[in-house]
């Protein structure tokens, strides 16, 4: 009797908990809150309410570091920051610049200490030609760089909001210098001189990549490589290496004069 009335009220707890099977399926378990901010923030991002989103997904990761797809949610995060700046979203980091007689795209740039690449992907622009009465959405967060050779990863901020953070190699032998310097030449698809040797851009010994941003210390910068597959490693020559997509987009973005702090 008593093996028959625990049987029954096994059956009728599995039941209460949703852990019984019902027309064959196992009942499926509910998601946590906190997977249900992260729904919410994808759902925002597809219903193209995208500051909705940012802001969700900045909730998200700042109140649960310890949540089990952080990292999945900070991409996206990532993603999505970078998506913005290169939109025609408002923010309040952006402003709409009137174009006036005797405007140029190159002026306007050094106005803001914005970067032509982004000018034009912000406003859908195919050439630098601007015209009067044209308006312009510009980006005026201050950009910056910080990378960390202990972890290999270089973060790019914006004010102190961390926007993006990509995996990159440092030096070997802890050869990377230590400091803050300002990003002074850039280059896409650069000639890399190599103790006296000129090894073209399109050259698989290239080990520049695709683009060059140099430091106001000589010999030292930011570039691409031709092997992305030692990304994440210390095994350059003292330069920061990226991904060649990495690179690219970073280039866009920042414009001479830009801080690099490096820290071991």
């Amino acid at each position: 009797m008593k093996k028959t009335m625990m049987s029954g009220l096994l059956i009728l707890g599995l039941l209460l908990t949703g852990c019984g099977k019902a027309d064959g399926k196992a009942a499926k378990a509910p998601g946590t809150p906190v997977d249900e901010m992260h729904k919410q923030a994808q759902s925002l991002l597809a219903e193209g309410k995208t500051l909705d989103a940012k802001a969700a997904y900045e909730q998200l990761t700042n109140d649960h570091p310890d949540y089990k797809n952080i990292e999945q949610a900070q991409k996206e995060l990532y993603d999505l920051n970078m998506k913005i700046i290169f939109s025609d979203i408002q923010t309040p980091l952006t402003v709409i610049h009137e174009v006036k007689a005797g405007d140029t795209l190159g002026k306007i740039c050094k106005q803001y200490n914005v970067t032509m690449d982004l000018v034009k992907a912000s406003n859908g622009m195919k050439s630098e030609v601007v015209r009067v009465g044209q308006k312009l959405r510009i980006w005026t967060g201050k950009f910056s760089v910080y990378a960390d050779k202990s972890q290999n990863i270089l973060m790019l901020k914006c004010g102190e909001e961390v926007i993006k953070v990509y995996s990159v190699s440092t030096g070997l032998n802890n050869s990377t210098p230590v400091g803050t310097f300002k990003i002074m030449t850039k280059l896409e698809n650069p000639v890399w001189f190599k103790a006296g040797a000129v090894i073209p851009p399109e050259s698989p010994e290239n080990v520049l990549g695709t683009r060059w941003m140099g430091f106001d210390k000589e010999g030292y910068g930011i570039h691409g490589t031709v092997a992305p597959d030692k990304i994440g490693q210390q095994v350059t020559a003292g330069c920061i290496r990226m991904r060649n997509e990495d690179v690219e987009e970073l280039f866009k973005v920042l414009p001479r004069g830009t801080e690099v702090t490096i820290v071991d």
